[in-house]
């Protein structure tokens, strides 16, 4: 992750690397807060069970948007959303519904077989449509975490699907145990379901949109910031050897952002670098 000479370091800008990670979208929360106005009524919701939720899995994809000098975006970062959904018949008629009418179903068990067929027939679609034009030859690296439902990074099905088209596509882990090394847990997710929250969605149709919208309406500005946290996260973890136990570090990125300061690249301290290649070489 690092380049750059070894007297001067710093982190690339990690322009080609995708993160990729699953979360569960709620339909609503236990307890909501509402502000209303005085002749307005409270939001009536209803379930089956508090302690059974509806909800919806999804499967995000995220990289790092790109501006041009004039600070105009040219690339959201913004690969795509995708829901673990089934579309089936209704096979009875009720209130709602006749039978026969198309419902979605959210997949409440994803397995392995689930995952790749995700990754090849919409991750890898999303990438070649949305890609950058003038930089397609360059290694698009996909970071996914270690959990047992994911492929290996040399999957032949995957491999064969994602250098079509002159692509060059390749799968990577993660370390393990180290959400804060992917920009999705470190803070994409959480703000994007607080949008979603903003919505009072009914039906699993509606929780989809209310995701889908929040995902859009994301300022693209905003991930960058959280590119800078992982930089940062990265630095914190060197000093460390290694271990979770430090806290995420602050450095006020919307003053620095807002006085035209914030760096893409953090420069990483050179003797650090060289006392952690020593650590690793005692082990």
């Amino acid at each position: 992750m690092l380049e750059g000479t070894p007297h001067d370091p710093m982190f690339k800008s990690m322009h080609n690397i995708i993160h990729i990670d699953e979360k569960w979208f709620y339909m609503t929360k236990k307890s909501e807060k509402y502000y209303l106005l005085p002749d307005e009524d409270e939001p009536y919701r209803t379930c089956k069970s508090k302690n059974f939720i509806a909800k919806v899995m999804f499967l995000v994809a995220q990289t790092q948007s790109r501006f041009d000098a004039g600070e105009n975006e040219t690339f959201s970062g913004k690969i795509g959303v995708f829901p673990f959904v089934t579309h089936e018949p209704a096979q009875r008629s009720s209130i709602n519904r006749v039978a026969g009418t198309i419902v979605t179903k959210a997949i409440t068990s994803v397995k392995r077989d689930v995952v790749r067929s995700f990754l090849i027939d919409k991750v890898l679609p999303a990438i070649r449509e949305k890609w950058p034009r003038d930089d397609l030859k360059s290694t698009i690296f996909i970071q996914q975490d270690n959990a047992r439902t994911h492929i290996n990074h040399n999957d032949p099905l995957f491999c064969e699907a994602a250098t079509k088209d002159g692509f060059d596509i390749r799968l990577m882990c993660q370390p393990a145990n180290s959400p804060d090394l992917n920009i999705l847990d470190l803070g994409f997710f959480s703000a994007i379901q607080s949008l979603q929250y903003k919505e009072a969605p009914k039906t699993i149709d509606q929780l989809i949109d209310a995701v889908v919208k929040s995902f859009e309406n994301f300022p693209s500005i905003m991930s960058n910031r959280i590119f800078v946290s992982l930089q940062l996260c990265m630095v914190e973890i060197m000093k460390v050897t290694g271990s979770n136990k430090y806290k995420i570090p602050h450095i006020n990125k919307e003053r620095l952002e807002r006085i035209g300061q914030l760096p893409i690249q953090i420069k990483c301290d050179p003797i650090l670098i060289q006392e952690v290649k020593n650590y690793l070489n005692m082990e």
